[in-house]
């Protein structure tokens, strides 16, 4: 049988054609993609309007990543469900990077992280927007949330003060609703423990019976079971018919509630007495107070306060409560 012979030519040329074919679908494609005018043609109006839009979207990335860096605060960002105010936010002006970034303007403030807290800072021409009270007014940068009251803020500087003024006027109102004739509240910090004792005298070793030398030593410990006693508020009342009181700071107090529970049900009770401590309704515990000194450390805040010892003072403080009806 003869061997068909292997026209090199028709094949390169098959190839070539198919190639050719390739070339000028993928050429076709191109001009399709590129071509902004659908003109069936690729111009210099075509390569302009791809420019126009690479540099659109360069700056849609460009402000994207400058809106995450500066994290502003709109109006309408209020009524969202996703925005939630921190416990702790700050009051402060606007800084020059954000009033110069275009994507700012109209802001009302901006979202802040510092050792994973997260801060709500607001201008303070704008902080009617938020509809937040601010106590005991806005002169001051940093406030906490009040704990019976999430719309209301107060000084961190001040917060543990005048949340201690408003649990005693909330306690001479609880007695005068249950028509108490007398009452007392006596505010009471215990001091830290210290012993006070002073020992002193030679220290000798011994070697075969025989002492062989001494060093002088003395050693001192002190304690005290001292506090500091204050009478926060006391009054004589004519008496009355009790009206359940609205209860706030002490809504979960226990011994408030049977107090309340046992004057309203005309029991003859005549003379009570409670111990509160106010770490329970500070408002702020250890962990939070941790993590709110971290923060102020890093935006290297100099205001010199420390919350964990705010803290750790409060649970050494208690109210005495004494009420005659």
């Amino acid at each position: 049988m003869e061997k068909k012979k292997l026209d090199i030519k028709a094949v390169v040329a098959g190839k070539g054609k198919a190639a050719a074919d390739l070339f000028d679908k993928a050429k076709k494609t191109v001009v399709n993609t590129v071509d902004q005018n659908s003109d069936g043609k690729l111009d210099l109006k075509d390569i302009s309007s791809l420019t126009d839009q690479w540099n659109e979207k360069r700056a849609q990335t460009r402000q994207e990543a400058e809106r995450k860096a500066l994290c502003p605060i709109f109006e309408d960002d209020l009524d969202s469900t996703d925005f939630l105010m921190p416990k702790l936010i700050r009051v402060i002006e606007m800084d020059k990077k954000h009033a110069e970034s275009e994507i700012c303007q109209g802001s009302i403030g901006y979202e802040s992280v510092h050792k994973e807290l997260r801060i709500v800072n607001i201008y303070p021409d704008k902080a009617e927007a938020f509809g937040l009270s601010f106590e005991p007014n806005m002169d001051s940068d940093l406030y906490y949330v009040d704990p019976c009251d999430r719309d209301h803020y107060i000084a961190l500087d001040e917060y543990f003060s005048r949340l201690r003024v408003a649990r005693v006027s909330e306690l001479q109102k609880i007695a005068q609703d249950l028509g108490a004739k007398h009452f007392r509240v006596t505010f009471k910090e215990e001091a830290a423990a210290f012993n006070a004792n002073s020992v002193k005298g030679k220290l000798g070793t011994k070697t075969g019976g025989k002492v062989n030398g001494s060093t002088d030593f003395s050693h001192e410990s002190r304690s005290s079971n001292s506090s500091k006693v204050e009478i926060a508020a006391e009054m004589q009342c004519i008496g009355h018919t009790p009206v359940k009181p609205t209860l706030v700071y002490f809504k979960n107090d226990p011994q408030i509630q049977n107090l309340v529970s046992l004057r309203m049900s005309d029991n003859t009770m005549t003379h009570q007495v409670y111990t509160i401590a106010m770490g329970s309704s500070s408002g702020i515990k250890m962990k939070d107070a941790a993590k709110i000194d971290a923060a102020l450390s890093s935006m290297k805040y100099s205001g010199g306060l420390s919350v964990s010892s705010e803290v750790q003072t409060e649970s050494r403080r208690y109210f005495e409560y004494e009420i005659d009806f």
